[in-house]
């Protein structure tokens, strides 16, 4: 009986740490993906797509159509595409499909997020790899549409996808910030606008436009409501400034430089004006769009993928038409602290696959992507907003360049096709186009969109603090940057070491001495043990009992 119980209670402890352990795993690890000597064609490959729309039906539109082009080419290849409307819900929904092994076969995301799904061992294909194979590569022989090539990639957005020495991504289409500013209203404060803005002058300006008249409205608009300065991206405001002002954020090993004397001027200069209510953001007071065109807002700035939502004639204004007030829009580049030197952020979505057991599934996965770099479908969904195709061979494209040559206002807002060739979506598309060189990104690695989320943090907490009626001094500024270093786990972030990779390139590597055991090894190995130290003293227990017996 007593060894039945014994048997029991180990089958009970191995049993817990098997579901402890099942409940903690990582992702199943599979094999380097390796491509096909030969695509088999004689078989049928179902692949799952997810992709990002602003509730747009032009862009839903320009994704059907490309599959629709794309199956009548491979006609063994089955595409099913599955709609979101937020990165953030596509990224929660892989990094959970990750964890069951039911991943998308292509999905539409930003480099940031890659960083941390390939975490897993081989979940994410490194697409470089195989950027020069010469039957499927990019622009392959034996690839069925004209692809572009590895050098038609622009460089700047080719080298966003590059993580940890390797390219896991490729992009798909790309954008950047803009400053709308409602040049009526700075002219009617008695001001100019510069060729190029800078923060001071948008700081000066929008102190300015505080101003009431004797009845308690705002002496510029003569309404009740007048947010002069409002920011969509706090995150971006933050990063940006940082870098025109050559501040520490991070860096390629992964080093946090955020919480520095330079950030916490900053955020003494938001608060400052958030405090007089010449400043606000996107999280305190909704979208910047639909205050600048009411006229309470002069600096609005957003994503030149947001064009389409900017000025008094936008076909995509949210607001009702009858609290649109008329005035002259102007598209700058975002304020910067040296006018000779802008530097700007490079945002938009990249295209990564995801490892299959099967080779032949993921070259069919790689076969699509590549098929969206196609002057077609990058024409067609770079023109659905401010956004601009990733490669030359499609921005130099007859049609392309036909399309922004619709700068003409009076071309721009008239006819039945005024929504395709919105001026101010073009002057937002060309912003870009003239800041290529000046764009930048930031360091990606796993952790970097928490540290991204930090950057936003500080800024919204800088003025929700004096809204409130606080004070943004130095110890509320190290509170800030200890509260943000706790809730945003950066002490998890470890800092690493180039090691070479296969590849021939140099790969980040935590070192061993800054490895973490995981919690689910931790856990597993603290049962077993116990399950041994029970068993052992049922064994030593067993024997004196036996010696007991013996010796009466």
């Amino acid at each position: 009986m007593r060894k039945i119980s014994l048997l029991l209670c180990l089958a009970v402890c191995l049993s817990a740490a098997a579901l402890l352990f099942s409940g903690c795993h990582k992702p199943l690890e599979r094999e380097m993906f390796e491509l096909p000597e030969e695509f088999d064609t004689s078989r049928t490959y179902e692949i799952s797509f997810w992709a990002k729309n602003d509730s747009n039906i032009t862009q839903v539109n320009a994704y059907n159509k490309a599959i629709e082009e794309f199956e009548k080419l491979y006609p063994n290849i089955k595409v099913t595409l599955k709609h979101y409307t937020d990165y953030g819900r596509i990224y929660q929904d892989v990094i959970t499909n990750i964890s069951n092994d039911t991943t998308p076969n292509v999905c539409i995301t930003y480099p940031d997020h890659v960083a941390t799904y390939k975490e897993g061992n081989n979940v994410v294909v490194p697409v470089g790899d195989f950027f020069d194979d010469p039957k499927y590569g990019l622009g392959g022989s034996e690839v069925r549409f004209d692809a572009p090539t590895k050098d038609e990639l622009i460089p700047k957005f080719l080298e966003e996808c590059k993580i940890d020495g390797r390219y896991y991504a490729v992009p798909f289409i790309r954008s950047t910030e803009a400053c709308y500013v409602n040049k009526t209203y700075v002219e009617k404060l008695g001001y100019t606008l510069p060729e190029t803005l800078t923060w001071d002058f948008v700081w000066e300006v929008s102190e300015a436009a505080t101003a009431k008249d004797g009845n308690g409205n705002f002496a510029v608009n003569g309404q009740k409501t007048m947010i002069p300065f409002i920011y969509k991206s706090t995150d971006n405001m933050m990063i940006q400034m940082l870098a025109q002002r050559e501040a520490g954020y991070s860096d390629e090993n992964r080093n946090i430089l955020i919480f520095n004397d330079t950030t916490a001027e900053l955020m003494k200069t938001v608060a400052k004006h958030a405090k007089n209510r010449a400043f606000s953001t996107f999280a305190i007071s909704s979208y910047p769009a639909n205050y600048l065109n009411a006229g309470q807002c002069i600096f609005a700035v957003d994503s030149t993928a947001g064009a389409m939502w900017m000025g008094p004639k936008a076909p995509n204004s949210d607001i009702h038409g009858s609290s649109i007030v008329d005035y002259e829009i102007e598209v700058m580049s975002i304020p910067q602290f040296d006018t000779q030197n802008p530097k700007m952020i490079s945002q938009g979505p990249s295209l990564c696959i995801f490892n299959k057991e099967d080779p032949q599934e993921v070259l069919a996965s790689w076969l699509f992507v590549q098929f969206l770099l196609t002057n077609d479908v990058q024409y067609s969904y770079a023109t659905t907003e401010g956004y601009v195709p990733v490669t030359s061979k499609a921005q130099n494209s007859e049609r392309y360049q036909e399309y922004l040559s619709y700068s003409d206002p009076e071309k721009a807002y008239g006819g039945e096709d005024a929504a395709h060739v919105y001026g101010v979506k073009l002057k937002a598309t060309e912003l870009l186009l003239d800041n290529t060189a000046n764009t930048f990104i930031t360091p990606v690695f796993s952790g970097s969109m928490s540290l991204r989320n930090v950057a936003g943090y500080l800024v919204e907490e800088s003025a929700k603090t004096v809204r409130r009626g606080g004070t943004v001094d130095d110890a509320k500024i190290a509170e800030l940057f200890e509260k943000a270093t706790i809730n945003y786990h950066l002490d998890d972030i470890k800092p690493t070491k180039a090691t070479p990779n296969a590849a021939g390139g140099a790969e980040l590597d935590v070192g061993a001495e800054d490895r973490d055991i995981p919690i689910s090894s931790v856990i597993l190995l603290v049962v077993l043990c116990a399950c041994w130290i029970i068993f052992g003293a049922f064994a030593i227990f067993g024997v004196i009992k036996r010696k007991k017996s013996s010796n009466y």
